[in-house]
């Protein structure tokens, strides 16, 4: 047997595998891992891999399995469902591997949605995660903020980003916290002079969101005391925008 090249986990929790390994000493592998066949006449598991260690670590020196015939694309899939269904992902990693689904395959985001039965929308905001600074991301990975924080921390870049991402653990934000200082660092110094409010209304932060739901992307309101103001959408890719305006039409 050996690793599939296609596990989308980076790291295995220590504590999590010590726990399986003991509940399979105890009550051995209740769930067969799945393989398939390799080129070099070896076992490649597409889902199971802390089932395949844990074994390992009990002692074992066989664990049941099924032998999958399956296309790379297949394996990819699989591989994302097992783990995503076992909540075992983090947001970055599932980030990850959507996009390695893509881009290996030349997949829309609605094929990749499709292939691991979530919402095209879902797909494309934790996509989206993989442009975020590498401190940030690991915080993601670390726990220390959240999904929500870090789709508001989008709206920003490099170090304000960072420090923004900073703050957000340091102060444990809510998401609600977390948007009205993003609106903070948005606004020029020059606004305070000019009477502009450093805060965003309440009903604006909710339009705001209602409309990042219903188009599947970052959307920011500018408004300003006159009544008058931008609407902008922000979006990463020309497939992303072809989502957007799929959503608006």
């Amino acid at each position: 047997l050996q690793r599939g090249k296609y596990q989308p986990r980076r790291d295995l929790d220590a504590d999590a595998l010590k726990e399986l390994t003991s509940s399979i000493l105890k009550q051995g592998v209740m769930q067969p891992i799945v393989v398939r066949k390799t080129n070099t006449d070896r076992y490649e598991i597409i889902a199971g891999e802390r089932r395949w260690r844990a074994s390992q670590q009990a002692g074992l020196d066989s664990i049941p399995a099924i032998i999958r015939d399956i296309s790379d694309e297949a394996a990819i899939a699989m591989a994302l469902i097992e783990n995503i269904q076992r909540e075992d992902l983090n947001a970055i990693e599932e980030s990850l591997a959507l996009l390695r689904l893509q881009d290996e395959f030349q997949l829309t985001q609605q094929q990749v949605a499709d292939a691991v039965g979530k919402s095209r929308s879902s797909v494309t905001n934790l996509m989206r995660l993989a442009t975020l600074e590498p401190a940030v991301q690991k915080q993601i990975e670390l726990g220390e903020i959240e999904l929500g924080h870090a789709k508001c921390l989008l709206a920003l870049n490099g170090s304000t980003q960072v420090k923004a991402g900073r703050e957000v653990a340091a102060n444990a934000m809510t998401v609600r916290q977390t948007e009205l200082l993003i609106k903070r660092l948005q606004t020029p110094d020059s606004n305070k002079a000019s009477g502009v409010k450093n805060t965003v209304n309440a009903d604006i932060l909710r339009t705001q969101e209602d409309l990042s739901q219903k188009v599947g992307a970052a959307v920011t309101i500018q408004h300003s005391t006159k009544g008058s103001g931008k609407l902008i959408i922000k979006y990463h890719s020309v497939d992303e925008l072809e989502g957007i305006l799929a959503h608006i039409k």
